[in-house]
């Protein structure tokens, strides 16, 4: 395999490219990693007085996405956010969501995905923002949640572990979203979720985010310049579904899928706890002083992305929690 060209193709992607808008709005409304809600992270944490944290997250949706399968963006509008919420170690309390369309009939699907996926994963939508006189389809959800104990983007250290827990019972819906959640149970859906705020408060995880549009190699860069650490990736030990090209993999957006910096020692629990659950997991790298990602097989080695040379987030102040 050309790593070279495997680094590049990934560093060229749109959808690791498009997370580079975040750098822009968060410079536009002078946001740091300090500010308010600690941007950068998967939810706004806003410490609550009695102890313990509120969350809260929100997640819009690309017009093409809504324009091709409606009902799968409205049930994503719901599923995106919970993992967010389970990303910071919290469990979801409710959701809003805000639609435009042209019509009530143009709508239904959209509000159908919504409503289909909040009784799968048991969250309620409380309210929100509804335009039928738009244009064209458009589409935004927001959730509340709360955690004990976070899961953070900042918490990250040289000699982690790097474990990638994804969900593999499943197929590509569209664009490079991988699905394993339509035919599953809800209570499976609802349990999956539960392990992520479990292992927060049994002591085990406390790095970590979900593995979000740009997949495991726009994530780990992410989580790597929040941390200000990097990551070796080790291409021979990322578990990939078959027929699925690595290439597609490491950019896939999976329906359950995170990456966890692990303490050594807690790596054996970890896995055990997804592979009774039947998701994989497995440590796929670790975590470096050097802030870049780099991604190796065998004794070749090409760097995906520095972040110190190119800021990924832009958010340079040190965190409140780290």
């Amino acid at each position: 395999m050309d790593l070279d060209a495997l680094a590049a193709g990934l560093a060229a992607h749109p959808s690791i490219r498009g997370k580079l808008d975040i750098a822009a709005a968060t410079r536009a409304l002078g946001l740091g990693a300090q500010s308010t809600g600690l941007p950068g992270d998967d939810a706004a944490a806003i410490p609550r007085p009695e102890g313990g944290w509120d969350l809260l997250a929100g997640e819009g949706f690309i017009p093409g996405f809504l324009a091709a399968d409606p009902w799968f963006a409205g049930w994503c509008g719901v599923m995106v956010n919970l993992s967010d919420i389970a990303a910071m170690g919290g469990r979801a309390t409710a959701l809003i969501d805000a639609v435009w369309a042209p019509d009530a009939k143009a709508a239904a699907p959209l509000l159908q995905g919504l409503r289909d996926a909040a009784t799968a994963y048991g969250v309620p939508i409380v309210g929100g923002h509804t335009n039928l006189r738009s244009p064209a389809l458009g589409l935004a959800v927001s959730v509340t949640g709360r955690a004990s104990r976070l899961i953070s983007s900042f918490a990250s250290r040289p000699g982690d572990v790097l474990v990638a827990a994804i969900d593999h019972r499943g197929a590509y819906r569209n664009f490079d979203n991988f699905c394993a959640a339509l035919d599953a149970p809800h209570d499976r859906l609802r349990g999956d979720l539960a392990m992520l705020p479990e292992l927060a408060e049994a002591g085990l995880v406390d790095a970590g985010k979900d593995i979000s549009q740009g997949g495991i190699a726009g994530t780990a860069l992410m989580l790597a310049e929040c941390s200000r650490c990097g990551f070796e990736i080790d291409l021979d030990r990322v578990p990939v579904p078959p027929g699925v090209a690595l290439d597609r993999w490491l950019r896939s957006f999976p329906s359950f899928g995170f990456l966890l910096s692990l303490r050594p020692e807690a790596l054996a629990p970890v896995c055990a706890r997804f592979a009774a659950r039947g998701i994989s997991a497995a440590a796929i790298g670790r975590a470096i002083p050097a802030p870049r990602i780099d991604l190796i097989q065998g004794q070749a080695r090409a760097t995906f992305w520095d972040h110190a040379a190119a800021p990924y987030l832009a958010l340079t102040s040190e965190p409140a929690h780290a």
